[in-house]
């Protein structure tokens, strides 16, 4: 092992509990020991990934939010015995590796709960929400500090959390704690004076307006969050160890509306100044760790950092907060071992979190161990498997309700907590595959079925492999999209999968081979208005084989658009987006944290976006633009057209003809690569 990641193998304390390296496991939504969105049960699957992550070297493992009071007919977790047996008997099996296990409990959501879209209307009426309360209780799932409005339904008001709710949580969290203990796990963890969910409402200024003892003075506002950890100490004692998940700094300008990486504003959360005052005194009320980032559910970019936030975005925070406290101090979000090992060495931080990387490769420390850094597949900060909650003008959480019962899916690695569904078995006979395109899809069928036993021969028309994932990772701030492609690449090697370079495949009957499978991608939508001809294709301009002036009007504000705009602004130019919809990226699939940065990044810089317009023409120079107001003439130096692509294929399925990839139906790497999995187990 290289000698820079020595700091992360040493051991530290949390209170009197020994962690034998410093690489914490972050919690995630999804991978709870107890379940997500169902009955609270002991969660196999959650068990099995985080044994398997245990054994590959990870020193204190924290799962996911467990609601202490389920949000489905509301039973509190403490009395379910069951899964505390189940737990007990699983522990003494995960203490064999060495490795220690905190559980996170959560109060819950408040103004953050992120409402279903097909359920806001029963949230709204009085007699629906009535009928459902027994089994979905809204008014309960949602309740604040006082009336606020929704995070992802800012028309809908939440009600005010009582005293007497209080108690019983405070209370809840005392003897769910106990029964954590008993079953040995390690520590709690408390949820959260973090990233604006209920217990951190109570805290920030914004979003607690209350007169009582839960509200007004900063002592008030903490008390939720002090009267937790007071409990939970007089019931398992002063020693057992409790760790409280935080964000130094809010990073929030108003509702529904984050501050950016380099921008000035006033934050109307959590300062810094009162962020050094409050880590001693959380510290003061007993809690035995700071679990640190940044941001809130207004600004949800700094707790889920997607691809365009800066690598280790929140350590100069959490490094400045421990200078105000005597208890360790673990920093997450987009933290890398080098520059982790490099804190922890200088003491600035204690340990390194890190959350998603272990969805997409839950062997990467024993990879780093074994400086096989190579052979790490990257996550790519997508949020498409693991977090895909979308939300836009119009709608409020627009997830399908299959992935919000299973979080914590990756889109790069379907046997990430699938149920078995993708367990890899061998095949029961050796087949010819051949695969034409040789693109991600391409590569993961060739890559599936070469480790289930097939011989598989990848047709590629080009020189090179990675097909339209080239142009997508071409911006430099997709570094790790690029290390995806060259992962890839060297899985092929490994693999000894033979591939055909220049070698267009155009009828499928010339080749000899069991089975097909057509990876032939997808072809650009034309646009049928008077000048198209002017414009060039995103993927022309990715891939840098024509120029683009000054002035850029972009044609289509999805994903595509908005990362060409977002580039175009950082290379100095200045962009202009048209949009058909009434928000930008108003489409299922993309997590608010990856859209909501690049709608406040327009904001910030105020690059021009016409929403419900539409380009009739395209002159020399300009562009004409169909607005609600009437028309009007946009300066383009030049036009890039991000409007979509149409599936390619050169044969349709049959028996023995697959289908994967864009030429299947255009998606993005999840559809791409579950869709792959799905075809290569069956051969």
């Amino acid at each position: 092992m290289n000698k820079k990641y020595e700091p992360l193998f040493t051991p530290w304390k949390i209170g009197n509990c020994e962690i034998k390296n410093r690489i914490v496991m972050c919690p995630m939504g999804g991978t709870s020991l107890f379940g997500w969105m169902g009955p609270q049960v002991f969660n196999k699957d959650a068990a099995d990934m985080f044994l398997d992550i245990a054994k590959n070297g990870c020193g204190l493992i924290i799962p996911g939010i467990a609601p202490i009071r389920n949000m489905l007919g509301g039973k509190w977790l403490y009395k379910v015995n069951g899964a505390f047996k189940d737990l007990k008997v699983w522990m003494e099996e995960f203490h064999k590796t060495g490795a220690k296990l905190f559980v996170q409990l959560t109060a819950g959501f408040g103004r953050s709960f992120s409402l279903p879209n097909g359920m806001k209307g029963i949230a709204k009426n009085k007699v629906l929400a009535t009928l459902i309360k027994p089994i979905f209780d809204f008014g309960r799932l949602m309740a604040s500090p006082n009336p606020l409005p929704a995070r992802w339904y800012p028309e809908y008001r939440t009600r005010e959390f009582t005293v007497k709710e209080i108690n019983e949580m405070v209370e809840a969290f005392a003897k769910t704690a106990k029964k954590l203990k008993d079953a040995g796990v390690d520590g709690v963890e408390i949820h959260a004076v973090h990233e604006g969910y209920l217990l951190d409402q109570f805290t920030t200024p914004y979003t607690n307006q209350r007169t009582d003892e839960y509200g007004g003075s900063f002592e008030n506002r903490y008390r939720f969050a002090t009267d937790i950890v007071k409990a939970i100490k007089a019931e398992c004692g002063q020693d057992y160890p409790v760790s409280v998940r935080y964000s130094a700094v809010s990073k929030t300008k108003d509702f529904c509306v984050g501050a950016l990486p380099g921008e000035e504003y006033t934050e109307i959360g959590r300062t810094m100044e009162e962020s050094e005052k409050a880590v001693k005194y959380l510290q003061d009320a007993g809690y035995d760790m700071l679990n640190t980032d940044n941001g809130t559910y207004d600004a949800w970019y700094w707790a889920h950092p997607p691809v365009y936030m800066p690598n280790n975005c929140n350590l100069e925070d959490a490094s400045h907060v421990r200078k105000f406290c005597d208890i360790p101090v673990v920093c997450a979000g987009k933290m890398e071992p080098d520059v982790a090992a490099k804190a922890i060495k200088e003491g600035k931080i204690d340990g390194m979190g890190v959350a998603r990387q272990f969805l997409v490769d839950s062997h990467w420390i024993t990879k780093l161990q074994e400086d096989r850094l190579e052979d790490i597949m990257p996550c790519i900060h997508c949020h498409n498997g693991c977090f895909p909650m979308a939300h836009y003008k119009g709608v409020a959480c627009d997830t399908p309700l299959g992935d919000s019962i299973h979080m914590a899916r990756c889109a790069l690695n379907p046997t990430t907590m699938d149920g078995g569904k993708y367990d890899l078995k061998p095949a029961k006979k050796s087949k010819n595959v051949a695969i034409i395109g040789g693109g991600i899809g391409g590569m993961e069928v060739a890559r599936v079925c070469s480790m289930r036993g097939h011989k598989a021969t990848i047709y590629e028309k080009t020189d090179k492999l990675g097909g339209v994932f080239i142009a997508a990772a071409a911006p430099e701030f997709k570094e790790n999209d690029k290390r995806l492609i060259e992962w890839y690449r060297r899985q092929m090697e490994k693999l000894n999968i033979e591939i055909k370079f220049n070698t267009e495949v155009t009828d499928i009957s010339t080749l000899n081979a069991d089975e097909i499978v057509i990876a032939t991608g997808s072809s650009t939508r034309k646009l049928r208005i008077p000048g198209a001809e002017k414009a060039i294709d995103a993927i022309e301009y990715l891939l840098g084989q024509k120029e683009v002036g000054k002035n850029v009007v972009i044609i289509g504000g999805g994903l595509t658009g908005c990362e060409v705009a977002y580039d175009l602004h950082l290379k100095g130019k200045k962009p202009v987006i048209i949009e058909t919809k009434n928000d930008l990226m108003a489409v299922p699939g993309i997590c608010l944290a990856n859209s909501s940065y690049l709608r406040d990044y327009f904001n910030w810089k105020k690059v021009p976006v016409y929403l419900e317009s539409t380009c009739s023409e395209i002159k020399d120079g300009a562009v004409v633009v169909k607005t609600a107001n009437g028309t009007e003439e946009v300066k383009a130096d030049s036009v890039i057209l991000a409007i979509g692509y149409n599936p390619n294929p050169i044969a349709e399925a049959s028996k023995h003809v697959h289908i994967v990839g864009d030429a299947n139906g255009v998606g993005n790497l999840r559809t791409v690569i579950w869709r792959a999995w799905d075809i290569a187990s069956k051969f």
